[in-house]
Formats: structure tokens, C-alpha cells, sequence
């Protein structure tokens, strides 16, 4: 499956928040944390991204959108592993 990652301008017109908004949510526990690009980039794929907005059209609350944040970094993690073979 192949992935896209969003820049920081991308994901602000996906999203419609600022980038402060963005790192706030971060900070709560509401957004997922960046994937580092290189040494000074960073993204989100698409996917979590998709995830996040449906979340909150959907009207979810703030508990159930951490859960799913930490769902989302949790599944990321997992496909790292496995793409590193571990």
C-alpha cells in the first residue's frame, strides 16, 4: 500500500487549522504526532490525516479522538516493524 505524506501547507488546507492549532492538538493528545522527513521536515500520511477529520465531523469527543490518535502512532509503529522485519 502506497502512503502519501502531507506537509505542514497541506495539511493546514485539509484540515482548515492553523499551524499552531495543529502543534496544540499535538500537545493534547489530539493529532498524531509528525513522521520526520529529514532534518528539518516533517509530514502526516494522508491516511491519519483522514482519520482525524473524519473523527471530528463526526462530532467525537476529545477522549475518543486521543484514543484514536494513540491507535493511529500504535499502527504506525507496528508498520515500521514490520517493514524493518522485527
Amino acid at each position: 500500500m502506497v502512503q502519501t505524506i502531507l506537509r505542514l501547507p497541506a495539511v493546514k488546507a485539509e484540515t482548515g487549522a492553523s499551524r499552531s492549532t495543529i502543534y496544540l492538538r499535538i500537545q493534547q493528545g489530539l493529532w498524531p504526532k509528525p513522521v520526520r522527513l529529514g532534518p528539518r521536515s516533517v509530514g502526516w500520511p494522508t491516511s491519519e490525516v483522514a482519520a482525524i477529520n473524519a473523527a471530528r465531523i463526526s462530532g467525537l469527543p476529545d477522549d475518543e479522538i486521543r484514543a484514536l490518535v494513540i491507535k493511529l502512532e500504535a499502527t504506525r509503529k507496528n508498520a515500521s516493524k514490520a517493514f524493518q522485519g522485527e
